[in-house]
């Protein structure tokens, strides 16, 4: 029996079943090409359509299509090879179109398909991932890449391409294609039997079309009874769940996706806690924020003691404590944004925390758990400015430094100014604390002249230099003499707090 999926694959955008919207934009991408030659990414769940749409546009268009998926060895040399010529070159149509002067050179073009653009990774995929991005610059032909998780391609790939989501496909929009299958297969069906399919498959359509291919096949009649697919194990999405707590569902349900959903707590309280003001007002930001705070709480059981039983209490609260804090379910669509260390390499975050730690006094632990992050939330795309600046100064910060803390870009002349402030103050507050360190005393001859003399006239009798007379108890004395000195030790070991720089 062929396969289902292939058979009554869409040939055309009208025929695609839910996500209206990312169809139209699709279209509208493909339409206006010539003015922008822009990538486009389509990101999404598995199975809700986007190569599917991708081929179908192609069709719509005219155009040809060379398709470049995880099959393929994507190494740079086989993405320039393959992708990067079909993207380079006209086809011999669009050649002979362009040479028409009244020719559509539309219908000339390749439509250069990268599926799973996400996954390019590893010592297998070593270099693809910048030729995709050096391959969406400078192309000639339009390409699509096709990707499950948007946020695992690198932020320059994200940059160059334009965005179009697909969301899953909804129930009302899958049982429909299973009733058209059922007809043209000449299979009778209760409506029950193709719901129960629609529901057990959570907006993933391809899924759908499967199961009703393994139910329905050597059959005139689907019936409930013969629906065994509903207890298909399959976990939720990430934004579906951010959906799910932030916006739509209520405590009990919001605690029910956090069980479904394939992340651990640390992960999910870290996305809930970066997006939660996106969509919260300050009211109800307040009580998610103690919700977080006592999920957090319990992470760090966690972590102390190696007992993973206080995740689940962990995610009490942040799923249905968040969820509760919400006073009415939000309408309308979300940008969600990844938490801004995960963008950033370990090995950044390790020596920012390293630093900290030394120049705070405090252990790594301590550094990476609890300053780090308090320093990121105060310091938010660098606001406020003078509190960024100090933090910069009082940590010695670099652009790179001061970029990671704060989600800002490091080559932005935000970043540079604050860097360049923080010196100058850094400069400042040495000089004031070094005050006359110095300088000659008042007792004593000015030796700077002196200061390379090496020989033996400069050693006193007991090895030590002429001014015998400055011993160790005048030290002392003048140390008792000048109390505040004691003041600017911590700065001399090098544990200058913030609070020193404000």
């Amino acid at each position: 029996m062929a396969d289902w999926t292939e058979t009554y694959r869409p040939q055309s955008l009208s025929e695609l079943r839910g996500n209206d919207k990312a169809r139209d934009a699709l279209r509208e991408w493909a339409t206006s090409w010539d003015d922008h030659c822009e990538a486009a990414i389509l990101h999404g769940s598995p199975g809700i359509g986007k190569t599917s749409a991708a081929h179908a546009l192609a069709a719509d268009m005219g155009w040809e299509t060379v398709e470049l998926n995880a099959s393929d060895q994507r190494t740079a040399d086989v993405i320039e090879r393959f992708a990067g010529r079909a993207a380079q070159n006209a086809t011999l149509a669009g050649s002979v179109a362009s040479g028409d002067a009244g020719g559509d050179t539309s219908g000339g073009r390749q439509l250069v398909i990268l599926d799973e653009a996400d996954n390019i990774h590893g010592n297998y995929d070593r270099g693809g991932a910048s030729a995709i991005t050096r391959l969406v610059k400078s192309s000639g032909q339009p390409i699509v890449l096709i990707a499950n998780e948007f946020y695992d391609m690198s932020r320059g790939l994200r940059n160059a391409c334009r965005e179009i989501e697909f969301r899953d496909v909804s129930k009302r929009s899958i049982v429909p294609v299973l009733r058209d299958i059922c007809r043209r297969e000449g299979i009778e069906f209760d409506t029950d039997a193709l719901d129960r399919i629609a529901e057990a498959n959570s907006g993933d359509l391809r899924g759908a079309v499967k199961d009703l291919q393994a139910v329905a096949e050597g059959k005139d009649r689907l019936v409930l009874e013969d629906v065994v697919t509903s207890d298909r194990d399959r976990s939720m999405d990430l934004f579906p769940f951010l959906d799910a707590v932030l916006k739509e569902q209520s405590a009990e349900a919001a605690l029910q996706s956090a069980y479904a959903v394939d992340e651990t707590p640390d992960d999910l309280t870290a996305w809930i806690e970066h997006n939660l003001l996106s969509v919260y007002t300050a009211r109800e930001a307040i009580s998610a924020y103690d919700a977080l705070s006592n999920a957090d709480r319990w992470l760090g059981r966690v972590r102390a003691s190696q007992n993973y039983s206080y995740w689940r209490y962990a995610t009490d609260n942040l799923a249905a404590g968040v969820a509760a804090a919400r006073d009415e379910p939000k309408g309308g669509w979300t940008r969600y944004r990844r938490p801004q260390f995960w963008g950033s390499s370990d090995s950044t975050r390790e020596e920012l925390c390293q630093q900290i730690a030394e120049r705070s006094g405090v252990s790594m632990a301590i550094a990476r758990r609890e300053i780090l992050p308090y320093l990121s939330a105060m310091t938010h795309h660098c606001k406020p400015r003078e509190l960024t600046v100090a933090m910069a100064a009082a940590y010695d910060l670099d652009e790179e430094g001061v970029a990671f803390v704060t989600g800002s870009g490091k080559t932005t002349k935000k970043v540079a100014s604050i860097v360049k402030d923080a010196q100058a103050i850094r400069e400042a507050v040495m000089t004031e604390h070094t005050a006359d360190a110095f300088a000659p005393r008042a007792d004593e001859p000015d030796t700077t002249d002196d200061a390379a003399t090496t020989g033996p006239e400069a050693i006193g009798p007991n090895g030590a230099g002429e001014d015998a007379g400055h011993t160790n108890e005048d030290e002392a004395e003048s140390a008792d003499d000048d109390p505040g000195d004691d003041e600017n030790t911590a700065t001399d070991d090098g544990q200058a707090g913030l609070s020193d720089f404000i």
